[in-house]
């Protein structure tokens, strides 16, 4: 055998471009002062647009997402578009609404604001909110979803006769191993040199996985074996998998286009937002310029990650027609493994190592940076140097990595990841969105507020997506961003009506006083907003029921059919 095909060179080829990403982050930050707050969380406020941009776009191009879009696209096509190439719609509003804001104060955590908006109580309780999903929700999703990649690239369970839940319980060890040694050891700059580099893989990664698996669609179906007859293969085969237009009645894991307006505009604005491993890359800036060039420039290139988010999927649903996929989150690691020449498996296994490291960093660090500086400090030493902080945070981190790891092998018995990953983070995104808004842009909102609020919001959504929606038929057929979008504005409602009903005895007032970094916006925001806009219309000219994607029956109603005769035939069937 040729050993530039064998899996001795996959392992080889692996194991040296992680250790080298790895050597260059461990180098870049060998000085760095990491026994600091600002060192250790923020990076010392020292990094460039370039590097805040690679780092957030790599934070997003993980492993859940390779996983989940790529098992809803095999199953539903390209309307699975949304989840990534609308993600700019919170990128942008959190650069231009937010970020300002945020510099202000100079804040290192997003509950530091609610403190001085509201009081330490609400800092506590969201403080606690957002641990509670990061360790419960993202990082089990995360491990979940990087193992099921490895598992089918080496065949763990196969190699070592193992079932298929241990050999993804023994892949979740090991990258939560590896990660939590960026995350806990490195900080946020090490983090960020690793992102960047890790970004270069990716982006080949990325650009091979379509156009390999154009090649092999072409020949999987007969034709010549060219790209152009797989592009023509994956534009014609069936159009209605190339229509990025869902009805609006429409289920998960669908997205029925009245909700890329509603509710997934909340999603993302709290993802890009609010969600602290996200917001500490941009908060950790040299400036509000470079912050506000850095996200902007990410939802630029995020409009092209479907690429490798969701195009592998359709083109695997095209290449093995008739095969039933499940929850479809075995649809990427299938099309990688079937498309990849062996020597250059092992690069692009590390690209996708590096991405699920990523993300996994990303959201450990931000949980020991909560847990530190907004709960244990204030709570239990106030006095506590920041090099005591620091170390108490590394600690938490490496129980918080013992937890996740023991949570995340179960998951391979839910449903797809990126449908429950949305859908759990239901629960807390939207009432924590909801009282930034409103501390930020109504001036008498009191603190009473957030506390009512915020509870009854987590109960019916709870009651709507976990209880009523399985015993009432109506709501089963809803999707869940439309309760997404409703309690929204049940929440900013209530939140009026107490703001008007008790309002401050005194308006909330923004001080720059604490910011540490320049204000100054960037000057071309507004130019690149109107470029991601006017590509975004483009693409939904194209891929739409008047163009590429015209079809006699979509893919929603042909679901429809099929779940109807089926209902039929069991009929029949209880009757004989």
């Amino acid at each position: 055998m040729n050993f530039l095909n064998s899996y001795s060179f996959v392992a080889i080829s692996f194991v040296l471009f992680t250790g080298l990403v790895a050597f260059i982050s461990w180098w870049k930050t060998r000085g760095d002062n990491l026994q600091s707050e600002s060192g250790y969380y923020l990076a010392g406020h020292s990094l460039p647009a370039i590097v805040v941009a690679g780092s957030l776009v790599m934070t997003d191009l993980s492993a859940e997402q390779l996983v989940g879009n790529n098992g809803q696209s095999v199953r539903v096509g390209i309307t699975t578009f949304a989840t990534q190439g609308l993600s700019w719609s919170g990128l942008v509003i959190a650069a231009v609404l937010l970020l300002p804001v945020f510099l202000k104060h100079g804040m290192t955590t997003l509950p530091e604001f609610f403190e001085k908006r509201y009081d330490a109580t609400v800092r506590r309780i969201v403080s606690i909110i957002m641990l509670l999903s990061f360790i419960l929700i993202m990082l089990p999703t995360i491990l979940y979803a990087g193992a099921q990649v490895f598992v089918n690239i080496f065949h763990v369970d196969e190699l070592f006769g193992i079932s298929t839940f241990a050999a993804v319980a023994i892949m979740c060890v090991l990258i939560s191993i590896v990660g939590s040694i960026y995350a806990i050891f490195g900080g946020l700059k090490a983090i960020a040199v690793s992102d960047t580099l890790n970004g270069v893989g990716m982006l080949i990664c990325g650009m091979l996985v379509p156009i390999l698996g154009l090649v092999f669609l072409s020949s999987q179906t007969g034709g010549s074996g060219s790209l152009l007859d797989g592009l023509d293969k994956f534009l014609h085969t069936d159009p209605a998998m190339v229509n990025a237009w869902s009805e609006p009645t429409a289920n998960e894991p669908w997205w029925p286009w009245p909700v890329l307006f509603t509710g997934l505009v909340v999603n993302n604005v709290y993802f890009w937002g609010c969600n602290q491993s996200i917001i500490q890359r941009a908060l950790g800036a040299k400036s509000l310029a470079h912050a506000q060039k850095g996200m902007i420039l990410a939802g630029l290139i995020d409009l092209f990650t479907p690429l490798a988010l969701v195009i592998p999927g359709i083109i695997c649903a095209f290449a093995y027609p008739g095969m039933d996929w499940g929850n479809g989150d075995s649809a990427f690691p299938v099309i990688l493994s079937a498309v990849t020449p062996k020597w250059l498996l092992g690069f692009m296994a590390a690209a996708i190592f590096g991405a699920i490291l990523s993300s996994y960093n990303s959201v450990l660090n931000s949980a020991s940076t909560l847990y530190a500086l907004d709960i244990h400090r204030p709570m239990f030493n106030p006095t506590a140097s920041d090099e005591y902080t620091v170390k108490i945070g590394q600690r938490f981190g490496l129980v918080i990595t013992i937890i996740a790891t023991a949570v995340s092998p179960f998951l391979l018995y839910m449903g797809g990841i990126t449908t429950f990953l949305n859908a759990a983070l239901g629960i807390f995104n939207t009432p924590i969105l909801v009282i930034l808004l409103c501390g930020i842009f109504w001036k008498k909102t009191p603190t009473k507020a957030a506390k009512i609020m915020i509870p009854i919001h987590i109960v019916i959504y709870i009651l709507l997506n976990y209880v009523l929606r399985d015993r009432i038929p109506v709501l089963q057929n809803i999707h869940y961003l439309y309760y997404t979008f409703a309690l929204f504005l049940l929440d900013m409602l209530l939140m009026w009506i107490i703001t008007k009903a008790a309002p401050r005895k005194t308006d909330f007032v923004h001080d720059s006083a604490a910011a540490v970094v320049d204000l100054t916006p960037w000057k071309y925001r507004r130019v690149m907003i109107a470029v991601i806009i006017g590509l975004t219309a483009v693409f939904y000219a194209v891929f739409s029921p008047w163009f590429l994607g015209k079809s006699d029956q979509t893919t929603w109603e042909r679901y429809q059919a099929e779940q109807a005769a089926d209902t039929a035939v069991s009929a029949i069937v209880e009757q004989s």
